[in-house]
């Protein structure tokens, strides 16, 4: 076989980034609702969403909510994981004139990956086994259950940068085709959802947001994950 056999260059770079694209995509809407179908089984039984039953201040009287409640967590820092390299994918699709809106959502995606990551991990590997053996000095910051704590805010920052980088990655999309302006007006209707359902709850509640916002945020960011992924898969697709 000669080297002619072969492609090289950067026509063969854009094959293989739409190969990883094609393949990410597809796993990012799957994990997704695999996710949101945890996530709905596990809606803390406190605060503003809270029915009855509800668990108040200092939120020790939580163990037997585990696993249950926390099972999602895994499940969401592979979302993210897997999110962060389709935003790689979409950045190193890129033409050279939209490098500048796909870097700054590159970055963007890397700080909410971080922001979230961090956020999942402390919360599934620290407060339940300091709860299982009675260290319970400073949990009530960090349990999800608090509705005012450090869990749900940082929540809301990494969507909030989940969105930011939406919005950035848009004008990557300028095609005319219905496939590229789909992909492009969702990633702008989320990150104006976002903005709108900030503004709304912060008008009403102010600081004491609660759940209200995050629920909010998530369920937004994560629906464009779903369906964007799907389409962002077929666009890599038709570009190997």
């Amino acid at each position: 076989m000669t080297a002619d056999n072969y492609v090289t260059g950067p026509e063969y770079s854009r094959r293989r980034i739409s190969q990883i694209g094609f393949y990410t995509g597809i796993f990012t809407a799957m994990i997704t609702l695999v996710t949101f179908g945890f996530a709905i089984t596990a809606i803390p039984i406190s605060g503003a969403n809270c029915m009855e039953g509800c668990i108040d201040y200092p939120y020790l009287d939580t163990v037997a909510q585990f696993p249950k409640d926390y099972r999602w967590m895994p499940l969401a820092m592979v979302l993210v994981l897997s999110y962060l390299v389709l935003m790689i994918c979409i950045h190193g699709y890129a033409s050279q004139e939209e490098k500048i809106f796909s870097q700054i959502s590159l970055s963007f995606a890397i700080l909410a990956a971080l922001t979230l990551l961090v956020d999942y991990f402390v919360q599934f590997s620290v407060v339940p086994i300091s709860l299982i053996s009675g260290e319970t000095e400073g949990i009530a910051l960090l349990t999800q259950y608090n509705p005012h704590g450090i869990f749900i805010v940082l929540e809301e920052l990494g969507y909030i940068l989940m969105s930011l980088s939406f919005v950035f990655a848009a004008p990557i999309f300028a095609g005319k085709t219905r496939l590229e302006v789909s992909v492009r007006w969702i990633f702008i209707l989320a990150f104006v959802l976002t903005i709108a359902a900030l503004a709304i709850t912060s008008v009403n509640y102010g600081l004491d947001r609660q759940y209200r916002f995050e629920v909010a945020v998530i369920s937004i960011d994560w629906l464009v994950l779903v369906v964007n992924g799907i389409l962002l898969s077929i666009f890599f697709r038709r570009r190997l």
